[in-house]
């Protein structure tokens, strides 16, 4: 059996779970500091990502590469970044906290320099991949040096601060990405992506994190299994990010990279069910409450896809990214305004209520956006952009408090319970952008057709259309009928672009649609529980070992 190394602890410092640092009592300066140091790990793990998805556009004339390959990128990262959590968990609580964080930090911070040497697709390809590998402890180094920072009774609201500052990372990307790209074109994205990997360190070396618990967790079987299960969730990745691109019934690798994906999970599973003491608790993944966690996150991340949906609709009619700066900043400010909520009002009891909340914001927010027209403009999406970013951070600290009771009442589940949990976030991202992507192309495609249709000489309007298009370059061409084509042209691109309107409009009344739906889920699921029979009672007070068994989440703290 795996023994605890020996450790006296006060009551008030003992570590809730090996691997996590222990909870001595600060001065009102040191908790300030911890709290500082924990937003700049968190972003600085957060933003490395962030900064290569909101600028995709201006990457991929840099590396000359198709928008294809260009999809390449954030993909890399998040199939090295999932897989990495299975084994990162144990490293934390074999090899200890002090050693995890700065052994990360500084390889972060010597692939952030490498990027600066990344002239191909190919070798960002494999700069991105390694990135994702050692980015992915910067999340939970955050949330340990954010903990540290609230005495025990707020640690709720340190949770969800927490996890919530890495959600800020994309929205203050798109703030001020665009001014880094004048300073210094692609290179001045990883610049200040460097200064802020060397900022976090120097940080997390002058203020170090209370020593924790250490226990000898690897077994032989840990490898066997990461080395079916990293593979099988890259080839998952690659689809779901490529799929949409070059389209799923086009390109024979996305079905095959679909078959390789499911035998790789399903014999990396089939080995953890038989094991004695396995590295993910499949009986405990299938347990109903753990299910429902995984699904109410993977909704949510399909469900906020809806802001990429927006950035794109405006795309498409013909907006930079700099003529969105207002919106960008109006979606950071609701994404501050729902996380500092969220912190505000955690609490075990809500959940549920918090959860519904966030959902209708969702609701209205999408339905808001379903009205847009080829006359929307950014300034027309600020309300439904608030609303749809103050739910997206609202949501995430009542979800994590949801399942991470479950943990601390059994915490040989945490490697479990990391695993599932990153998987749903980041797989969720991919999937939402995925359907997202492919619902908007069928349903252009559909309305582009009907709308072609419908454009015939036979129309007086269709008719004065085209001669004003061709009157407009009588000017500079002097052949009528080079003249009739141009014009014609013009009413095609006119056509095209609104059957683009139409379908994000579909796609943001299906967003609304689902978002119903588990509204309606959840609803029904509480008039459930009101009308089902009361619990048998409890077991007498003077049951010392099962009242002991019971753990305050409010005194607790994630791994």
């Amino acid at each position: 059996m795996n023994q605890y190394t020996a450790q006296t602890w006060l009551p008030h410092e003992r570590p809730s779970l090996p691997g996590s640092p222990s909870t001595p009592l600060h001065s009102g300066r040191r908790r300030l500091a911890y709290g500082v140091v924990g937003a700049i790990v968190a972003l600085t793990g957060g933003l490395g990502n962030a900064l290569v998805t909101a600028n995709l556009l201006n990457l991929q004339g840099a590396l000359g590469a198709y928008a294809a390959e260009m999809a390449w990128l954030p993909a890399a990262y998040v199939m090295a970044s999932v897989s990495m959590n299975l084994l990162l968990v144990k490293f934390r609580q074999q090899y200890g906290l002090r050693l995890f964080t700065e052994c990360f930090l500084v390889l972060y911070a010597v692939l952030t320099f490498a990027h600066l040497f990344a002239n191909s697709l190919a070798s960002a390809i494999a700069v991105r991949a390694a990135h994702g590998l050692v980015g992915s402890p910067l999340g939970v180094l955050g949330l340990y040096y954010m903990l540290q920072a609230f005495p025990a009774k707020y640690r709720l609201k340190g949770l969800v601060l927490g996890l919530g500052v890495a959600q800020l990372a994309l929205p203050l990307a798109r703030v001020f990405s665009a001014d880094l790209l004048q300073l210094g074109e692609w290179r001045g994205l990883y610049f200040f992506e460097l200064g802020m990997a060397l900022l976090a360190l120097g940080c997390v070396l002058l203020l170090k994190l209370p020593p924790g618990d250490r226990i000898q967790t690897f077994e032989k079987l840990d490898f066997l299994t990461f080395a079916l299960f990293a593979p099988g969730v890259a080839l998952l990745c690659a689809a779901l990010a490529l799929g949409r691109t070059v389209w799923w019934l086009e390109a024979p690798w996305i079905g095959l990279c679909l078959a390789g994906a499911i035998v790789l999970i399903a014999a990396a599973l089939a080995i953890e069910h038989n094991r004695a003491r396995p590295l993910l608790n499949t009986r405990w993944l299938s347990n109903a409450k753990i299910l429902k966690l995984a699904a109410s996150v993977l909704l949510f991340r399909i469900v906020l896809a809806e802001s990429t949906g927006a950035v794109g609709f405006l795309q498409a009619l013909g907006l930079s990214t700099d003529q969105m700066g207002d919106l960008f900043g109006v979606v950071l400010l609701g994404s501050v305004a729902g996380l500092a909520a969220s912190a505000w009002s955690i609490s075990p009891a809500r959940i549920a209520g918090s959860l519904m909340f966030a959902l209708s914001l969702i609701i209205a927010g999408s339905l808001i956006d379903a009205q847009a027209s080829s006359l929307t403009r950014p300034a027309n999406m600020y309300l439904s952009q608030f609303l749809l970013a103050f739910g997206g951070t609202f949501f995430l600290g009542p979800t994590m408090l949801q399942g991470f009771g479950a943990v601390i009442a059994e915490p040989r589940n945490l490697v479990s319970f990391s695993v599932m949990f990153t998987m749903t976030q980041n797989i969720g991202g991919l999937l939402g952008g995925a359907i997202v992507g492919t619902i908007q192309s069928l349903r252009e495609k559909y309305h582009s057709s009907y709308l072609v249709e419908h454009l015939t000489l036979l129309d007086p309007q269709v008719a004065a259309r085209l001669q004003s298009g061709a009157a407009a370059y009588a000017g500079v061409v002097a052949d009528p009928a080079a003249r009739r084509a141009r014009g014609a042209a013009g009413l095609g691109a006119a056509a095209t672009r609104e059957a683009n309107v139409l379908a994000y409009n579909d796609v943001f009344l299906m967003i609304a649609g689902v978002a119903a739906l588990a509204l309606l889920w959840m609803l029904a699921g509480q008039l459930w529980r009101r009308c089902a029979p009361p619990p048998p009672a409890a077991a007498p007070a003077g049951d010392a070992q099962t009242g002991m068994a019971h753990v305050s989440i409010a005194n607790s703290e994630p791994s």
